[in-house]
């Protein structure tokens, strides 16, 4: 089939299967590339505040709790600041009321919460949750989840364990007040050190960061097809301006050549002339159009002198023709002579 077609035709088939090879190939590493950035970026986000809710709670445990350490022993009074995951739910409230961070979510999630109720675990929190109490090892777990409303988020998870500083909230039932029992409806006392009690988990929204990078992918194969198709279209016109428009006249007068048709009335022609002009060049289609109008011109000497051949061997051809029409004549009038003088 590539056989049948010019070469202009073929170059731009054959540009074109590149071209399409080309999106295709680059349009799957950059999807990848694009998705792993944005995973990326939304692991980065999740991170920062996971630290800085860190810095929270142990600015609580470390600076907060000393303070109030002996009104909440003379008391026996359930002081809600000195608990560090109330302290950082608090906290991370205020920050969503920036609207940069309304749909961002932290929680301290407990499989039985023994001081602030919204700190119980649902379904998904369970899981990760049991995969820290096997896995002891692992200090933290990330992924992408969806919520009840079928958005997609990323969530970036810590082990809470257990440490004695917090045994004060859950060993025995005398120390434990009517007023924690009442907030919490579960002293939680028979805890014991080190236990994975549950998760500190941050959900950041991945959607919008995700639409982002989709925008920048699409932006970036627009300017590179936009600049392929340029590429493809100066090529073309370089292709048939340099080399498929000199090859022409050449071919023609090839052709000509080919089938006996030049001669020395045709050296004025067009393909004659543009030869010419070609051969000017220092490039390889100079060189190639130096080489036919040698050719030419040999042939065209050739023919030229083939040609005054020609007209002598006929121009003797003629002499001798009249020369025997002449004797011819003689032959005849000797005859005629002859018979008139038998006669008489």
């Amino acid at each position: 089939m590539l056989s049948n077609l010019k070469l202009a035709s073929k170059f731009t088939l054959l540009l074109s299967l590149v071209f399409v090879c080309a999106i295709v190939i680059s349009g799957a590493v950059l999807s990848q590339t694009t998705q792993q950035q944005a995973e990326s970026d939304v692991a980065y986000r999740g991170q920062i505040l996971m630290e800085v809710m860190n810095s929270v709670r142990n600015y609580t445990n470390d600076e907060v709790n000393p303070i109030l350490k002996g009104r909440i022993k003379k008391s026996n009074e359930l002081i809600l600041q000195a608990i560090p995951s109330y302290s950082v739910s608090k906290v991370f409230e205020n920050l969503r009321k920036n609207s940069k961070y309304q749909n961002y979510l932290y929680k301290d999630a407990v499989l039985r919460p023994n001081t602030y109720v919204p700190d119980e675990a649902n379904t998904f929190e369970k899981k990760i949750i049991k995969k820290f109490q096997k896995k002891s090892a692992l200090k933290e777990d990330s992924g992408f989840t969806t919520t009840r409303k079928g958005k997609s988020v990323f969530y970036y998870a810590q082990p809470i364990i257990e440490k004695k500083k917090c045994l004060r909230c859950y060993n025995a039932s005398a120390e434990a007040s009517k007023r924690k029992v009442a907030i919490s409806g579960n002293p939680g006392f028979g805890k014991s050190q080190n236990n994975v009690l549950g998760t500190r988990i941050i959900y950041v929204p991945s959607e919008e960061v995700f639409a982002i990078a989709h925008r920048n992918l699409l932006l970036f194969m627009s300017i590179f097809i936009g600049i392929f198709a340029l590429v493809i279209w100066l090529i073309n016109f370089l292709l048939k301006r340099s080399v498929i428009q000199p090859i022409r006249p050449m071919a023609r007068l090839a052709q000509k050549i080919s089938n006996d048709q030049l001669s020395s009335e045709q050296s004025e022609e067009s393909e004659i002339k543009s030869v010419e002009k070609l051969a000017k060049r220092s490039d390889e289609l100079g060189q190639l159009a130096q080489l036919f109008q040698q050719m030419a011109q040999a042939i065209s000497t050739r023919e030229q002198s083939f040609a005054q051949q020609l007209q002598q061997i006929r121009n003797k051809g003629d002499v001798r023709i009249a020369y025997f029409k002449k004797l011819q004549q003689k032959a005849q009038t000797i005859r005629s002579k002859s018979k008139n003088s038998s006669q008489s």
